[in-house]
């Protein structure tokens, strides 16, 4: 059968550097740090006590109190963003089909805040099994998108996707292909998390996967620097608009980027390491652009995992110049959770935004926080480094992988008639 292509029609972003897509944007591409001291508790007796937190949110300015009592922060994220990206397509204003619109969202953990305060509240009770009614669907990964459905009457298909910090790649992927195989038209994605609590902090720390460099927070996440000593948890939600080409052409849309491939694959190695030879994310770059049908050479941006740990940065960039050989010298590679930090389940959505916008602006934006080469990497390789850099941008690729080997890659292009 004929594949149909897909495109993007809108965008919504809630991120540690700006709570719309513009302010994001010009978060990235001034290099702008979101990583500060934490303010959702007191982190004081962690070892790692700074995060990059969204700035200034108030669910108030976004639900009525009655509504936002029934949502964990993941949700209340995921809702805000898929406003604005609905809004930004303008889909509601032409004709279509709520049965053929779907809701595809990842998140890695869900409601994590939840499930922690009634814990909490059970333990320092006296026994009585006293739980919230909206306990267990506030905290349910799923429950986002069956939010985000609920209130647009988007009937199409519906579901979460759960691969730790690939899951809104894998749901931007599973999108794209639905609409592709004609099972919908249009379909809203993304990924939100909200794990910056004592939980989420103090697992992280037990992993010994955080930095713990809490002298200077802003500078904490520095991938691919030689002084790098884990990723700075983030937190926030990215939303795209996925269509159908020609329907999204009949109503006269707006398109940012056609999406040209999706490629997934696992490390099968060990449950939190990447494989030291990066096999996985050489398999799953191999498979994405094959699905695309373009070369090694067609690519011009690459939105790398990028997380600053000392092993995960070494495998992702020998992967890269195993598939990329002579034209890894040509292109951009960029890290941007050196800014936002990893927003775990979140960071495909909000990294394919950037991904996009890269195309859109022709700016790659930086790797910030680069302070000492590391011998470890090929020097005549172009990280961007601590300034966003002009260049054409045609095609752009986002790499995102996961506790347990998850590995996803989804490729943007700039549209071509």
């Amino acid at each position: 059968m004929e594949l149909k292509r897909v495109v993007v029609t809108g965008l919504g972003a809630l991120t540690p550097i700006g709570s719309t897509v513009s302010e994001y944007w010009n978060g990235l591409s001034n290099g702008v740090s979101g990583a500060a001291p934490i303010t959702r508790f007191d982190a004081s007796k962690f070892k790692t006590q700074f995060a990059c937190e969204v700035k200034g949110y108030s669910p108030d300015n976004y639900f009525d109190r009655k509504e936002a009592r029934k949502m964990d922060p993941f949700s209340q994220y995921a809702m805000v963003v898929a406003e604005e990206a609905v809004n930004d397509s303008n889909l509601l204003n032409g004709t279509y089909d709520p049965a053929r619109v779907g809701v595809i969202w990842g998140s890695g953990i869900g409601g994590l805040r939840t499930f922690q305060e009634e814990c909490v509240n059970f333990a320092n009770g006296d026994g009585t099994p006293r739980f919230n009614p909206f306990f267990i669907p506030k905290m349910i990964a799923d429950i986002s998108a069956g939010h985000i459905s609920i209130k647009y009457g988007f009937r199409g298909p519906n579901f979460v996707t759960v691969s730790a910090c690939a899951s809104a790649t894998n749901a931007l992927i599973d999108s794209f292909n639905y609409i592709r195989l004609g099972m919908a038209d249009v379909i809203v994605s993304g990924g939100s998390e909200a794990a910056v609590t004592e939980a989420g902090v103090g697992g992280f720390n037990a992993l010994k996967a955080l930095s713990e460099r809490n002298d200077s927070p802003e500078t904490a996440s520095r991938p691919f620097d030689k002084d790098r000593d884990g990723f700075v948890l983030g937190e926030g939600a990215g939303a795209l608009i996925l269509e159908e080409y020609e329907h999204a052409k009949a109503r006269g849309a707006k398109i940012y980027a056609e999406v040209i491939g999706g490629g997934m694959s696992a490390d099968a190695y060990h449950i939190t390491a990447p494989h030291p030879d990066g096999l996985g994310a050489l398999t799953v770059m191999q498979n994405v652009l094959r699905d695309a049908n373009i070369k090694p050479e067609d690519v011009d941006y690459i939105n790398v995992h990028g997380t600053s740990t000392p092993l995960g940065d070494v495998s992702e960039v020998k992967a890269i110049q195993q598939v990329f050989g002579e034209h890894a010298y040509k292109l951009n590679i960029s890290s941007t959770k050196s800014m936002t930090g990893h927003l775990l389940g979140a960071a495909g959505a909000i990294e394919a935004i950037a991904s996009i916008l890269a195309i859109q602006n022709q700016l790659v934006p930086p790797t910030i926080n680069h302070f000492t080469d590391d011998e470890s990497f090929d020097p005549g390789l172009n990280f961007t480094f601590n300034k966003a850099q002009e260049r054409e941008v045609k095609v752009a690729l986002s790499n995102t992988f996961g506790f347990g080997g998850h590995n996803t890659s989804v490729l943007f292009r700039q549209l071509k008639d």
